[in-house]
């Protein structure tokens, strides 16, 4: 009678949960693809991976639309951080590193021969689990570096800054400081500060590693606005383990998973269908809380 009752319990609690995160995706206000006039978005088509002779990624085909918020969840190992450094060509500075498929912004493979991977890395760009501001430079110099770097000239510097600085939730609190290191910052506020850095040379694509996975809750709620508000602009691709997050900030949610094989896109939908009513059974276990 006891197990029984555990077993009730369990699913009851189960339910709740499932119930819970479908609410707050249902709540949120989602994006439909096309509906932005800003290209046609990021695509991968057949997309593997290889670490040496360790196939980690398998036949990925998925499409991010322009202006949209798309979440990769999955458990750790199934290979999505893996699979968002192939799409700016992150993955082949690793040795060994091999891919195979087609990743195409705006219709144009990113892997074409002749390719320009530095202007690549500049229209696709990313944000680290940890943040990694420059900790020799100041908060100001950190928002244009990659200005430098890349060689790009602007009319108007502080403006930009400014600009980027305002899209990043960070202006207001560092305004008066922006001569300060960049190491003087909170947690949160140096991974906002890496977003503002990214924004700096007008990248179409954020692709977005966990980016609060070492922030306090606070924190977290101000990158999540930040978020939302820079896919009226870009298209954000964003890899978390947390359930809630990827159902306040995305409009689709795609499910990856190694099981006892190379990882596998298991299942791509709207968010809220994700966590309502997954069509793959190892969708729902995972969202629900039964295994990961």
């Amino acid at each position: 009678m006891t197990d029984s009752n555990e077993r009730e319990n369990e699913k009851m609690e189960t339910s709740v949960q499932s119930s819970g995160l479908a609410d707050v995706a249902h709540a949120a206000k989602r994006r439909e693809p096309g509906s932005m006039p800003m290209g046609r978005g990021l695509e991968a088509r057949g997309v593997h991976a290889w670490f040496g002779s360790n196939h980690v990624l398998s036949d990925i085909t998925l499409d991010f639309a322009a202006g949209t918020v798309t979440a990769l969840i999955g458990p750790s190992g199934c290979g999505k951080s893996t699979f968002i450094r192939t799409m700016n060509r992150m993955h082949e500075f690793i040795p060994g590193a091999a891919m195979a498929g087609e990743v195409l912004l705006d219709g144009r493979d990113v892997y074409a021969p002749g390719t320009d991977v530095t202007k690549i890395r500049l229209q696709i760009g990313m944000v680290f689990q940890k943040p990694n501001p420059f900790p020799s430079m100041t908060i100001g110099e950190n928002v244009l570096s990659g200005l430098k770097l890349a060689q790009l000239k602007v009319a108007n510097k502080e403006e930009l800054m400014e600009e980027c600085l305002v899209r990043a939730g960070l202006w207001n609190e560092v305004k008066d400081r922006l001569g300060a290191h960049g190491g003087s910052l909170s947690g949160g506020q140096q991974q906002r500060l890496c977003i503002a850095r990214s924004l700096a040379v007008r990248p179409q694509v954020l692709l977005m590693d966990e980016p609060c996975s070492a922030l306090d809750p606070g924190s977290t709620l101000r990158i999540e606005e930040t978020i939302r508000q820079l896919s009226d602009s870009m298209t954000i691709v964003i890899v978390t383990h947390n359930m809630q997050q990827a159902a306040r900030v995305s409009d689709y949610t795609a499910f990856f998973l190694a099981d006892g094989g190379p990882g596998a896109m298991i299942e791509c939908a709207p968010t809220s269908e994700i966590f309502s009513r997954p069509q793959d059974k190892r969708t729902e276990n995972y969202v629900t809380g039964r295994f990961g």
